[in-house]
């Protein structure tokens, strides 16, 4: 009879959880992820709306005469177009692509376009995974993604390393969006791993911007080439902040509680030992995040974007928002991305910064940011995230001459700021004191008349 009694108590605990849980997911907002990152800059924001549009043209079958063009158009030149593949030439590995020469920006382009809901290649190219199936540099990748990214990297290697030697001071830069994102994120890791048949290309010439990416790494190596790695995220885009297996995702489609029910055991068991485990998969690299929406306010604001390299708190839950989908087109995120930098750029000419300023600015944004890179890889170690660690400063050393030499470098700065302090010392003692001819210091006329002055006054 007693348990017969408990089981409505156990009924109203159940609900009285389920409720608890949707109300703190109904007011959680994709604007808490990144409130305390730092604001992006014009400079380091100002090729994304450019590689979106990039994005966008490989859907089109004739760019001389488009047909889904954004507002201003592409702003490419079709005759710098090298290569196009579609799915008949690429053999449904790979989504269709380009290669874009980009003489203006003096930059190589590989894109790749995102994923076909009509076609069952994608499909089994980005559900082609399982926990922990496919190890990569110390961590774990995308199994389907990876598979596509060597093919691509197979088939487009010798045309790459063509480019790369005929325009030696071009920048090599990988885009894609959704599935494609994922594609050219991975080929980057390949590429860093192979550098010897690109020309030995140096990375810093290499980067890689991806367009509402699907999580395809573990936490170490996102963060471990977070340098070359570009991750821009709309608002409360679903896909980079999925931590359910795609697989599971889309079977649960056909049964809504079963997801929710899915989603609020890993969100309520799994939130502390979630960064211990190597095996699941983040948004790769730096990330930027578009916000436009604040909570309880109806309406789109000025697109304000934030970027930061964070360990913890890299799109963790999703979002229930009527937006999660539709933040994740790419039409969207050009235009959000577009008037983002518009707004920038006014900024700017408000402030009236000079040209040389502008350039000062660009280089110290550059130290900030491997700065930050650094503190990222040196938290992840912190934190004891299973397979990270933090990159020597030299690569030819060990960590005890590391340790030695950074010893060493302490020692070189604070002898040299001692030294410094005492010749600015010795120049001051000189300015106020002589030496008479018994060898005492005495103080200069000159010295002691103005500092007489000086307490007078």
């Amino acid at each position: 009879m007693s348990i017969v009694c408990c089981i409505p108590i156990l009924e109203c605990v159940y609900c009285l959880a389920c409720a608890r849980w949707v109300w703190k997911k109904c007011l959680y907002t994709a604007g808490h992820e990144s409130e305390n990152w730092g604001l992006a800059t014009f400079e380091e924001f100002r090729p994304v709306p450019h590689y979106c549009r990039l994005i966008l043209a490989v859907y089109e079958d004739d760019l001389r005469n488009p047909i889904w063009a954004p507002p201003g158009g592409y702003r490419i030149n079709p005759d710098w177009v090298l290569l196009r593949k579609d799915y008949e030439e690429t053999q449904c590995h790979v989504p269709p692509y380009m290669i874009y020469l980009d003489h203006e920006n003096a930059d190589i382009v590989l894109v790749v376009r995102g994923l076909n809901l009509a076609k069952e290649a994608d499909y089994a190219v980005l559900l082609d995974n399982k926990l922990g199936q496919t190890k990569f540099d110390g961590g774990y990748v995308h199994n389907g993604l990876l598979k596509a990214a060597q093919w691509l990297f197979e088939a487009e290697c010798e045309v790459l390393r063509g480019l790369v030697e005929k325009n030696p001071n071009y920048t090599l830069t990988f885009t894609g969006h959704s599935l494609g994102a994922g594609v050219v994120t991975l080929l980057v890791l390949i590429l860093v791993q192979n550098l010897d048949k690109l020309g030995n290309i140096d990375r810093k010439k290499i980067r890689c911007f991806a367009m509402a990416p699907t999580r395809c790494m573990s936490l170490n190596l996102a963060v471990r080439y977070a340098d070359i790695i570009n991750s821009i995220v709309l608002q409360d885009d679903f896909l980079p902040r999925t931590t359910t297996a795609l697989d599971n995702l889309f079977k649960s489609l056909f049964c809504l509680p079963c997801l929710l029910c899915l989603m609020c055991l890993k969100d309520t068991c799994t939130f502390e030992n979630m960064l211990k485990d190597p095996r699941r998969l983040y948004a790769p690299g730096r990330l930027y995040h578009i916000v436009e929406r604040k909570p309880f306010r109806l309406g789109r604001f000025p697109p304000v974007v934030r970027t930061a390299v964070p360990v913890d708190g890299r799109f963790e839950h999703i979002v229930i928002s009527c937006n999660a989908t539709s933040d994740h087109a790419i039409i969207w995120i050009e235009r959000e991305s577009q008037m983002a930098l518009d707004l920038m750029l006014e900024k700017e000419r408000i402030m009236e910064i000079p040209a040389n300023q502008r350039m000062e600015r660009q280089e110290s944004l550059a130290r900030e940011h491997s700065v930050e890179y650094k503190a990222a890889l040196e938290r992840a170690v912190a934190l004891d995230i299973p397979l990270s660690y933090s990159p020597p400063k030299y690569g030819t050393f060990h960590d005890m001459e590391e340790g030695e030499n950074s010893d060493r470098s302490s020692e070189q700065i604070s002898f040299l700021s001692s030294k410094k302090w005492r010749d600015n010392w010795d120049g001051f003692v000189g300015r106020l004191f002589d030496v008479n001819e018994s060898g005492q210091m005495v103080f200069k006329k000159s010295a002691s008349g103005s500092s007489q002055n000086s307490c007078y006054k």
